[in-house]
């Protein structure tokens, strides 16, 4: 049995469809099964949300809820992340420590190469650790958050790795693993590198993972100021005193692309993530950052498109005594919409598919994708709502004659 890229409608029952409408409410119908490529993806486009506009180069605006981003602006877009990068050893570390692996209260030493290339010496960002001294875990992490400290990234990454290249490596498999897809990592400080690059989303979703998956570390990112070898610095980020409800996370700068972004605030239960990059000055990059996040708390409402344990949609079904498997997602899925506006939605379920059967309620089968105009707006997993036992002989055998047949169609077509 050849698996396909599949897509259907979201609609009743167990029959699908090729495209569905959501304005408002989702519309339901039903059409015939349609075939996607492997590599099937909308393009990425900048968006201006309700004629909202900003300094940055490349800006996204998340809603953490319901894990839909309300405003793009090149948010696929490649550019340095600077001290950015440092989000993705911070959750490198966070995930060891999870894991058991290393402990808040291990002592890292800062070697020479991190005193002279991150500390007093280099004359960036530092905590100002001594050369040859032993440092616990916990106060490197709070330099890092506060102080952006060099030296202390330099320094886990050559306890955990043994250099700054294998940690490299190190984070853009984690990368990967957490679904960050477009961006590569070269060294633990975000320290200027051509071939190291991230984007506004993947920054975005990198920051949504941090906050859900290690609520326990997630409040070192609100500390106002750290104080190390008698040496007082504060936060450098600019969201934490403007009394929006902001409680992290990171500032970045490079001399070529500017000053950067990734912040989080919470207002009224909605927490929202916003990432910001290429903005002229560092006074730019907290207003345009402030901006974005009002725009967000005031311009936007939740809209309810599936309760919890409602069918979104079904799936085809190989060898199963039936044909298909009705779809449900993890919960409530709902989406954030401008006010007062009736913008076009569209969406998909995409599967690898047929699902060979046994299938059991709760598998994990593909995804639903919203767009909102021409932007994914939102991504939701899917899952089974019943079990699908084994067929008959005759009913496997007759999905496999199907299957068979549909194989020698699309061979047929892919050589007109």
């Amino acid at each position: 049995m050849a698996k396909a890229r599949r897509e259907f409608l979201p609609g009743r029952g167990a029959r699908a469809g090729a495209i569905g409408l959501l304005a408002g409410l989702l519309a339901v119908g039903a059409a015939a099964v349609t075939r996607l490529p492997s590599a099937y993806a909308a393009s990425p486009v900048t968006t201006k949300s309700e004629g909202f506009q900003t300094g940055g180069t490349e800006a996204v605006l998340l809603d953490v809820g319901s894990n839909s981003f309300l405003f793009e602006k090149n948010a696929d877009q490649p550019f340095p992340p600077a001290s950015l990068a440092k989000l993705m050893t911070l959750e490198y570390v966070f995930n060891e420590i999870t894991q058991g692996h290393i402990k808040l209260d291990d002592e890292y030493i800062i070697s020479e190469n991190a005193w002279r290339k991150g500390g007093a010496p280099s004359h960036g960002t530092t905590m100002f650790a001594a050369i040859h001294s032993r440092i616990k875990l916990s106060d490197l992490i709070q330099g890092i958050i506060v102080d952006s400290a060099n030296d202390a990234c330099i320094a886990i990454a050559e306890a955990l790795a043994g250099n700054e290249a294998s940690f490299g490596d190190m984070l853009t498999k984690r990368a990967r693993e957490i679904g960050l897809q477009d961006s590569v990592f070269t060294n633990s400080t975000g320290l200027s590198d051509p071939n190291m690059h991230v984007t506004a989303r993947d920054m975005a979703e990198l920051a949504r993972y941090i906050m859900q998956t290690y609520p326990q570390f997630y409040p070192y990112f609100a500390a106002r100021d750290f104080t190390w070898n008698n040496i007082h610095q504060e936060n450098r980020n600019p969201l934490l005193g403007m009394g929006i409800g902001a409680d992290g996370l990171k500032t970045g700068e490079t001399q070529d692309s500017g000053f950067s972004l990734v912040g989080s605030a919470l207002q009224d239960n909605l927490r929202l993530i916003v990432v910001i990059a290429g903005v002229k000055t560092e006074k730019d990059r907290g207003e345009e950052a402030r901006k974005l996040l009002d725009f967000g708390f005031h311009g936007f409402e939740t809209r309810i498109l599936f309760a919890e344990g409602q069918t979104i949609g079904a799936a085809k079904v190989f060898g199963g005594d039936s044909s298909y498997v009705p779809l449900m997602g993890p919960g409530t899925v709902s989406l954030m919409m401008p006010r007062n506006t009736n913008d076009r939605l569209t969406a998909r379920i995409v599967y690898d598919g047929p699902v060979p059967a046994p299938i059991t309620k709760g598998q994990a089968i593909g995804k639903l994708k919203v767009w909102r105009g021409d932007n994914v707006a939102l991504e939701v997993p899917l899952q089974a709502a019943d079990d699908v036992g084994k067929g008959t002989m005759s009913q496997r055998a007759m999905d496999g004659a199907t299957e068979l047949m549909i194989g020698l169609l699309r061979a047929g077509v892919g050589k007109l």
